[in-house]
């Protein structure tokens, strides 16, 4: 089952919102699908607060599409009028066919020229009530024709990201290097080249939306203890990094979700 609130704040405030996995022959270029649609009355706006998973993002939204970084903060979405947007969680097996630069998408989104792929998802989505499926099914035949069969690479940068932000994931950069038969040097080249950043930012990251789910769903959740089971040194360790990216610190985010 795909998680349709891990990396969201305020998940109340989320207008009709779907994950969907990918079909079997996706599984090794996309995580999920994510899939927002709104409407809205004239005037209203909803405000959507994302600590986004430390990779990249392929969008095709109705103005057309676009790629995205990951991001080293917290980062909103405002959300008017009437729209929906079909995004892929890309793997890092997917990302040096679609760009050669991930560094430089930190904190970005830029435009990507993917006519075809606009075309197909966009009329997917005009046809009901089966659209999301569909809109997934040309998404995933134009990334698997566009990257072509993985090879030991892709395999190997996958690996990389599971052992970072997969079950049982590792806590520190030298226990993934260990996990994965690398030196902490090939291991932050492989971070760099398909995610844009260190080893060490993305265990934060999950550390943080790992904390963050927590204290939505178990408000009495101890800090101390919670701090400890991240792997943070101490509770002001996880309550500096907590309010860094988040903006608030724990008892704050905890007294907005549960109030």
């Amino acid at each position: 089952m795909v998680d349709r609130t891990r990396g969201v704040l305020y998940p109340a405030r989320l207008p009709s919102f779907h994950r969907l996995p990918p079909p079997a022959e996706a599984a090794a270029l996309v995580a999920w699908f994510w899939i927002p649609e709104w409407s809205l009355p004239e005037g209203e706006v909803s405000r959507q607060e994302i600590v986004s998973y430390p990779a990249v993002n392929l969008v095709v939204a109705p103005e057309g599409v676009s790629i995205s970084g990951a991001t080293t903060r917290a980062s909103t979405r405002e959300l008017r009028g009437s729209g929906w947007a079909v995004g892929a969680l890309l793997r890092p097996a997917a990302v040096p066919a679609l760009t050669d630069d991930p560094p430089a998408l930190i904190d970005a989104e830029r435009a990507f020229d993917a006519p075809d792929l606009h075309a197909a998802v966009t009329t997917a989505m005009r046809t009901a009530p089966e659209r999301r499926e569909r809109a997934v099914a040309v998404f995933s035949a134009w990334l698997s024709q566009r990257v072509g069969p993985v090879g030991a690479a892709g395999r190997q940068a996958n690996a990389m990201l599971d052992v970072l932000l997969g079950e049982g994931a590792a806590l520190t950069p030298e226990e993934a290097a260990t996990r994965l038969a690398l030196s902490v040097r090939t291991l932050q080249r492989l971070t760099h080249r398909t995610v844009g950043l260190s080893p060490g930012a993305i265990i934060r990251r999950r550390r943080l939306q790992e904390a963050a789910q927590r204290l939505r769903e178990e408000p009495e959740t101890d800090l101390t203890a919670l701090a400890a089971a991240l792997g943070y040194a101490d509770h002001a360790h996880l309550t500096r990094d907590f309010a860094a990216v988040l903006g608030l610190p724990p008892r704050d985010y905890r007294t907005r979700v549960s109030g």
